[in-house]
């Protein structure tokens, strides 16, 4: 633990800038943006906890899918990789056994008694019930829990596809890993506690994709053949000297009623494997989809057995995104990169709804950054789809272009200009 005064003078003095670059790069403007934030975050925990002084520092990335598109959760695989947007936690620790949490921008502080431990029904969907899911499946594995006070800050904007949940979540576990653990829980571990928690907590049936992005860092592939022991490796490619930018940009497309879109394709896509006689499809090959096209419409509709295809040819481009990365070869990561994004949009058919076939934000965003990428650069949907966001791998050198025209059509804020993070979740020591 370190007195708050203390580390505000080692953010003035400069003995925090190698962290930041590292975690936050060294864009111009940026470092001091951030030493601004943090200090504002410590000055903000001694207003609403006054006589705690000694704290520590953590922080947990958000995510970026980079490739197999819906592959998850029929046991297939995927490309995440983290981002320089995170969520940082001023966190003292007591011996009450009470976590209380006051997060930026919200009026209402989180209490949660670590030793009552059962779901709370009038919890569901709120942070309070994924910080009681995560103790609880801590309790569970055997690890150490206990009360603490923090306040977060987060710059993972909801919405965006970056996964401000799960950045929360594994901020969460990471501080109570290092709190009362002395950081023994692995990240993949940690992951799992935290999707855990979402699922069993707050309600939502997410998968590990997620949770795992942002607890590892950098590029990292996932193999959910197995999915209680899902394969994790991390990728060895320094984004930062690559040339490029990566871009989300925000559509403004609305997320409501698009429960029935997303369940869809999980749903298709298992009702294909079903008639096959397996459960997902990730039991068959694409070959197998291909002989019983026939076979299959008699059983599924068409879009399942597309979003099947999809499915297979996403899933193999992961492990090809991965070897190029890996031999330092981006001009095949960027060709790869086009051609998931265009079998999302042609198979897999989630860049608009078909409930509402008017607004194509997305398709609309992807059309125009086509016009200035191609060739050059790399475009898709980004998450989910039916709304909301694309992402785009954008030479620096076009990156004002792109986010002037890109912010011509969906507005001035639409474009969140990231770096891939190499560092996952951690506390912060300098």
């Amino acid at each position: 633990m370190r007195k708050t005064e203390d580390i505000i003078g080692n953010l003035r003095s400069g003995l925090a800038d190698k962290v930041f670059e590292t975690l936050y790069g060294n864009k111009p403007g940026v470092m001091e943006k951030q030493k601004a934030r943090y200090r504002r975050a410590l000055e903000a925990f001694n207003e609403i906890f006054p006589g705690r002084k000694n704290v520590e520092l953590f922080s947990t990335p958000g995510r970026t899918e980079v490739g197999g598109n819906h592959t998850d959760h029929n046991a297939g695989r995927v490309l995440a990789a983290a981002v320089n947007l995170d969520a940082i936690g001023i966190v003292s620790k007591n011996d009450t056994g009470i976590i209380t949490v006051q997060s930026e921008g919200y009026s209402k502080r989180d209490e949660v008694d670590t030793r009552e431990l059962e779901a709370v029904e009038g919890e569901r969907y709120s942070s309070a019930a994924l910080i009681r899911g995560i103790c609880a499946r801590m309790k569970e594995l055997g690890y150490e829990i206990g009360g603490f006070d923090a306040y977060t800050s987060s710059h993972v904007p909801k919405g965006s596809g970056l996964s401000s949940s799960a950045a929360f979540e594994v901020l969460i576990a990471t501080i109570l890993n290092h709190l009362y653990n002395n950081g023994a829980v692995n990240e993949i571990v940690s992951a799992q506690i935290a999707q855990y928690a979402e699922n069993n907590y707050f309600g939502k049936p997410c998968g590990l994709m997620d949770q795992t992005a942002c607890a590892v860092g950098g590029f990292v592939t996932i193999d959910f053949k197995d999915e209680g022991k899902p394969l994790v490796k991390k990728i060895d490619f320094d984004f930062a000297s690559s040339g490029f930018s990566l871009v989300i940009v925000d559509t403004g497309g609305n997320h409501a009623d698009l429960n029935d879109d997303y369940t869809a394709v999980q749903r298709e896509m298992k009702e294909t494997a079903r008639a096959l006689g397996g459960k997902v499809l990730r039991e068959f090959s694409e070959e197998k989809v291909l002989d019983n096209i026939a076979f299959l419409r008699t059983k599924v509709n068409d879009r399942a057995i597309l979003r099947a295809l999809h499915f297979y040819r996403d899933d193999r481009r992961v492990v090809e995104q991965a070897a190029a990365l890996e031999r330092n070869d981006f001009d095949v990561f960027l060709k790869l990169v086009v051609e998931s994004g265009c079998s999302s949009w042609m198979l897999c058919q989630n860049c608009y709804s078909s409930k509402n076939i008017e607004e194509q934000g997305v398709s609309l965003a992807l059309a125009a950054a086509e016009s200035i990428l191609k060739g050059k650069g790399a475009w898709r949907v980004h998450g989910g789809g039916f709304a909301g966001t694309i992402q785009a791998f954008v030479p620096n050198d076009l990156l004002e272009a792109f986010i002037e025209r890109m912010s011509s059509i969906f507005g001035r804020k639409s474009c969140c200009e990231l770096l891939i993070r190499p560092v996952g979740t951690t506390k912060v020591e300098f």
